[in-house]
């Protein structure tokens, strides 16, 4: 990644361009959160309308798990076809679609094979969402010069904080799932429509078309198949593998927890969530500081170990304690992700093809994550199954070198590696 300048440290940007770009990227992570916190935050309340055990909760999660997983992959082609700005739109159509179907499928026809169905579009359409906003903000990163990653993600968990927020508020007022749905489907695209003006004008592709120019033989790996080929690049995949769990558990099944576990009321688990979303937000604001004073390895192994020790307290404490876990749970999973998507665009050559790859096998904890919480909570509970994440946490501290950038990598490698 290029050298952040002093002009960058001090929080200008010495292209204008960037600067609208940033702001751009911010909102449309920020919408990102929004759609996304619409539905989770009503998990609780899907769970007890349907009828659902943790278990049959968990398998309509991992059917909607699915749609983000056949599209992950090829987010990245598509991208350099028709340019992240396109991308975001497509997304954002199968996105608000699903949501729709969703609200009807609850609360109208009461039937979990069309919330399945729902969620499959949601997760579809946000595969593609995801990857290219993802893009967009490495293009800025690296533009700028700056370490920005972690705020484009704040912006998604405060528009997260924002929607869980309301939604607590809808259930204190006893608002259904449907008038919410409906709303958000008719202003988050309106929004859309002013967040995508700033996008950078060049596209993914033509960025590999200019490497392709002075390195011919580099470019000709950001193919999205010799990416899987690369050891760093699916080790980064799998640390943000075990973010994405952290992260995914506590969006699915914290407020969850809170209610079956500590037996509190509905719209007091999706304050839970909410605090949770929150410290997650302020850690994200505040991660770019900490990463360029300590480096990406020192950051993430100390943030690991708060989400792992949070998890406990929420398991295990009071549930003034559990909401204090919440805290440090939110702030431990905070950079995990966003971390790993710019590791896997340090070489904007392969950008696309390595963030495609890391996407996927990131993603692969919102297929399985639901699916496992689900079977554990039906036998252990589930507050009790959350004891999951302290022991990924484990396994996130032996890979998180794989993170290291490109500058201190050549500090700490011998030359010729």
């Amino acid at each position: 990644m290029t050298v952040t300048t002093d002009k960058a440290r001090a929080g200008t940007f010495a292209d204008p361009r960037d600067l609208r770009a940033a702001w751009s990227v911010a909102a449309v992570f920020l919408l990102n959160g929004l759609t996304f916190a619409v539905w989770s935050s009503r998990i609780p309340t899907i769970k007890q309308t349907l009828g659902l055990t943790a278990g049959e909760l968990g398998l309509v999660l991992f059917i909607g798990s699915i749609g983000s997983l056949i599209s992950l992959p090829t987010a990245g082609r598509v991208v350099m076809r028709i340019g992240a700005a396109r991308t975001v739109w497509a997304g954002v159509t199968g996105a608000i679609s699903g949501l729709v179907l969703l609200g009807l499928a609850v609360a109208v026809w009461h039937s979990p094979v069309l919330v399945a169905f729902a969620l499959f579009a949601l997760g579809f359409g946000n595969g593609l969402w995801d990857v290219a906003m993802n893009l967009e903000g490495a293009a800025v990163e690296h533009s700028s010069g700056r370490v920005i990653m972690p705020r484009f993600h704040a912006a998604f968990s405060g528009g997260t904080v924002l929607s869980a927020l309301t939604t607590a508020l809808l259930l204190r007022l006893d608002v259904g799932i449907v008038p919410q749905t409906l709303v958000a489907a008719v202003v988050i695209p309106i929004l859309m429509v002013f967040a995508l003006r700033g996008f950078l004008p060049r596209t993914a592709e033509e960025g590999v078309e200019d490497a392709a120019v002075e390195d011919t033989d580099e470019a000709s790996t950001a193919r999205s198949g010799s990416a899987w080929l690369e050891p760093r690049t699916l080790l980064i995949g799998v640390v943000v593998l075990v973010a994405a769990l952290t992260e995914g558990t506590a969006n699915d099944w914290v407020s969850v927890a809170f209610v079956e576990g500590h037996h509190l009321p509905a719209y007091a688990g999706v304050l839970a969530f909410a605090t949770f979303l929150t410290a997650m937000t302020i850690g994200r604001l505040v991660g770019p500081a900490i990463l360029e004073r300590h480096g990406r390895v020192a950051t993430l192994r100390v943030l690991f170990v708060l989400a792992g020790i949070g998890s406990l307290l929420v398991v295990f404490g009071s549930p003034g304690v559990a909401f204090a876990g919440a805290v440090l749970w939110g702030m431990g999973a905070s950079l995990g992700f966003p971390v790993g998507m710019s590791a896997a665009a340090d070489e904007p050559a392969r950008a696309a093809a390595r963030m495609s790859v890391v996407s996927t096998i990131g993603y692969t904890a919102f297929l399985t994550g639901p699916t496992v919480l689900g079977f554990l909570g039906d036998h252990v509970g589930v507050l009790n199954s959350l004891l999951l994440v302290g022991g990924l946490a484990l396994v996130a501290l032996a890979l998180v070198p794989a993170t290291r950038e490109p500058a201190r990598r050549a500090e700490v490698e011998p030359e010729g590696v």
